[in-house]
């Protein structure tokens, strides 16, 4: 039985999603927790639409777990809720469809990044994700230089490698808007997959050209440049939220899986190779 998992959590107490020895993550956690309420032998082994790194936040995560029995999900849920610590909670559970797959299924992946660069409107009371800026920032500035990013790309020069993996993603959207009630500077990052600190570091290169330290085409040189500039800050974690995972209707979401495990950077005749981290 593959159920499917909806979470949200504050990421400020855990070394990211991904399990490491001796560290607490979020998927330790969780899985410790299905474990316990489900008086399973071993730890079941969860699997998310997308690892956030330490100190990102989340509040539309979403995970598989494959059960050899099945299990009443609203039941589940509530135990998990009573179970889990508070900076982590179990938004829903439901049987997955079938084909649903939480990493491969997925269309897209929307997350957003808060800024304060007006020290007097700086409420103290969200300093857990906002991050504090202290100089003013050109939003349409920004916003050019974030046109000039979106489209399919190799994002090495925003990326860390990892060996065996590509680093080309396809950007849906980068845009900045100023809240009028608080003046708050909201990023929105769309894309179909990231890889390891991309949003981040797209966000040094905005800030960077808000500061009007470089032009917004500096943006698009240092893509084109393929390797990671010095220039480009990587920007704190805390003001990252993975907000939304998208997917396709049920009858979409085999096709869908299939198609997100290809390689972008290998030819059609070695597509069928495998899986690899998008």
């Amino acid at each position: 039985m593959r159920l499917r998992l909806d979470l949200s959590y504050d990421g400020a107490g855990f070394r990211g999603w991904a399990t490491q020895p001796g560290l607490r993550t979020v998927q330790e956690t969780v899985e410790e927790a299905i474990g316990t309420v489900l008086r399973l032998g071993t730890r079941p082994a969860l699997t998310c639409a997308g690892r956030t790194d330490a100190g990102v936040h989340a509040r539309g995560q979403v995970a598989h777990v494959d059960l050899d029995d099945p299990v009443e999900p609203d039941q589940l849920a509530r135990r998990l809720r009573r179970l889990l610590p508070p900076d982590v909670t179990v938004r829903a559970v439901t049987e997955a469809a079938p084909g649903f797959d939480a990493r491969f299924a997925a269309l897209e992946r929307r997350y957003a990044y808060r800024l304060q660069d007006r020290p007097a409107r700086l409420d103290p009371l969200a300093r857990g994700h906002v991050v504090a800026w202290p100089k003013p920032l050109d939003v349409d500035a920004m916003n050019a230089a974030g046109l000039l990013l979106t489209g399919e790309h190799d994002f090495a020069a925003f990326c860390r490698r990892r060996e065996g993996a590509t680093t080309i993603r396809t950007l849906l959207e980068l845009s900045t808007v100023r809240r009028p009630d608080d003046a708050l500077l909201v990023t929105t990052v769309r894309a179909d997959a990231f890889c390891h600190s991309m949003v981040r570091a797209l966000m040094g290169a905005l800030v960077a050209v808000g500061e009007s330290r470089h032009e917004p085409t500096w943006a698009r040189d240092v893509l084109l440049a393929g390797e990671r500039d010095s220039r480009v800050k990587v920007m704190p974690a805390h003001g990252l939220v993975l907000e939304e995972v998208v997917y396709p209707d049920d009858a979409g979401l085999v096709a869908r899986a299939e198609q997100a495990r290809r390689r972008r950077d290998e030819p059609p005749a070695r597509e069928s190779e495998g899986s690899v981290d998008r």
